[in-house]
């Protein structure tokens, strides 16, 4: 975790996940951060997550670690040097009640290890990773599915405009939005991540 510099997160990034949450669907990307306290690794060990704020909700995503300082032109595949899956935890109850203030996402986001991550792979190339779903099992059973060609902006218009507004440079990585299927968890969940069908990290959930 410690090579990772900058963690961006695309909200709203599947078209059935905003309609789930009564959400319009954005007109160009929308991104948050998350501090680098908020990784964790989903290694088979247990996360402590806050048990005293509201619902935590998972929200299963495709992550890509950026491999070279980007330069305008530069395509996904030339930037992209790792692919990971993970979890973007979110304490749904405070969420709203930021959401009704106009007030940033910080607090429901931005919370230690609320960004849980499977170890990296080699990025196979944005025509590649289309090929295959990824999915959450919790407790065995699946609880969300997506592919990144469902995304309503692709990899390429992500890595664009965090480059044009925020700079995208070697060690930064990409939470690149959620399929539909969130919700909450509880103390004691078992969740695995799996891409076509392979785990590929997962852990117990704790709430405390």
């Amino acid at each position: 975790m410690a090579s990772i510099r900058n963690v961006f997160c695309v909200g709203r990034n599947y078209g059935l996940h905003a309609a789930e949450m009564g959400n319009a669907v954005p007109e160009r990307p929308m991104l948050f951060s998350k501090p680098t306290h908020a990784l964790a690794a989903l290694d088979g060990g247990e996360i402590a997550l806050p048990g005293d704020r509201g619902e935590v909700h998972y929200e299963t995503e495709v992550v890509i670690r950026i491999g070279r300082k980007y330069e305008k032109g530069a395509s996904i595949d030339e930037l992209a040097d790792g692919v990971a899956l993970g979890i973007d935890f979110t304490l749904r109850d405070v969420q709203s009640e930021l959401k009704k203030k106009g007030y940033p996402w910080l607090a429901a986001k931005g919370f230690r290890r609320s960004a849980p991550i499977t170890p990296f792979r080699p990025f196979p190339g944005a025509a590649k990773l289309a090929e295959t779903d990824f999915a959450l099992l919790k407790n065995g059973t699946e609880a969300q599915r997506g592919n990144v060609k469902d995304m309503i902006f692709d990899l390429q218009t992500i890595a664009d405009f965090c480059a044009e507004h925020f700079g995208l440079d070697a060690g930064d990585v990409i939470f690149t939005g959620t399929p539909a299927g969130v919700g909450p968890i509880a103390d004691g969940d078992k969740l695995q991540l799996q891409f076509g069908g392979e785990t590929w990290g997962e852990g117990v959930i704790r709430l405390v």
